[in-house]
């Protein structure tokens, strides 16, 4: 078998995952995204592209028109056009009965202004495409929502003129992160942080967290409602259960790897090399 790479930069994920493809002495042929051009007719020679772009437009794209040369892709292109949008994610969710925080989407600073002060304060507000913590805004009182979405408006670019909006969520300095390989929930981190956002990549501190049945339960009923695949999956957890923030496609696993004790890059070869049969 011939396994596509689809990638940007080789962090360490891809190569964990790569040291494990050649290990299982599978074919691996290295598909770089900035020197990509497709010409439409073409099929490359690889019998499956595992996804591991850091770039969402270039993901996107990339694996809709592998997908049109006959090329089956993890993970799929409509699941990374669900996933790499948070309006589509949360529709998603909604429609599989999976709970979610209130969230609320408006197309101007007033209709905005008015959700806000619907679900009262304070509130997240969120890039509708974007991921790493980045560009998230917490909303204490009317001036600071006032503030914040004139000035989301003034930047001008589409994605920052709709506004999603998330109801803040107390999380006592800690979420979930769970990883779902297939129809398995493998493995999961608390991510621990003084700050209210509590992404690794800002500084959160990942520690290991069991997989019960509540984490197990929600976290394959959120990777099926977006589609499936090789997800992680970002959970709060309330007084009323576990609540469903993310669902992230191209899954950084790094950092978990000692601290669950799971062997996340053979996970992932495991079902890629499946999938790809």
């Amino acid at each position: 078998m011939n396994v596509g790479l689809l990638h940007s930069l080789i962090r360490k994920e891809e190569k964990l995952l790569i040291e494990e493809f050649q290990a299982r002495g599978a074919g691996l042929t290295m598909i770089d995204d900035r020197d990509l051009v497709f010409d439409l007719q073409s099929v490359p020679d690889v019998d499956v592209v595992l996804e591991r772009s850091i770039n969402h437009s270039r993901s996107l794209y990339g694996l809709r028109l592998f997908e049109a040369a006959g090329i089956h892709c993890i993970n799929s292109a409509n699941v990374a056009k669900i996933c790499g949008d948070k309006i589509l994610t949360s529709v998603a969710l909604k429609e599989a009965g999976v709970r979610q925080p209130a969230v609320r989407v408006a197309f101007t600073e007033a209709s905005a202004l008015n959700a806000i002060e619907e679900l009262g304060y304070p509130v997240v507000l969120k890039p509708a495409v974007g991921s790493w913590g980045r560009l998230l805004s917490k909303v204490n009182d009317r001036e600071s929502a006032e503030a914040i979405l004139e000035h989301k408006s003034l930047l001008g670019s589409y994605h920052h003129s709709i506004f999603y909006i998330q109801k803040f969520v107390e999380k006592k300095g800690r979420d979930i992160r769970s990883f779902v390989v297939g129809d398995v929930c493998i493995a999961a981190i608390y991510r621990t942080s003084e700050h209210w956002i509590t992404n690794t990549a800002r500084g959160a501190v990942a520690s290991g967290c069991e997989v019960d049945a509540g984490i197990a339960e929600i976290s394959l009923a959120a990777a099926n409602a977006v589609g499936g695949g090789i997800l992680a999956v970002d959970l709060f957890e309330t007084d009323d259960g576990l609540y469903v923030n993310e669902v992230n496609y191209t899954m950084e696993f790094r950092n978990s790897i000692e601290t669950t004790g799971v062997d996340i890059p053979a996970r992932i070869v495991d079902f890629t090399l499946r999938s790809g049969q």
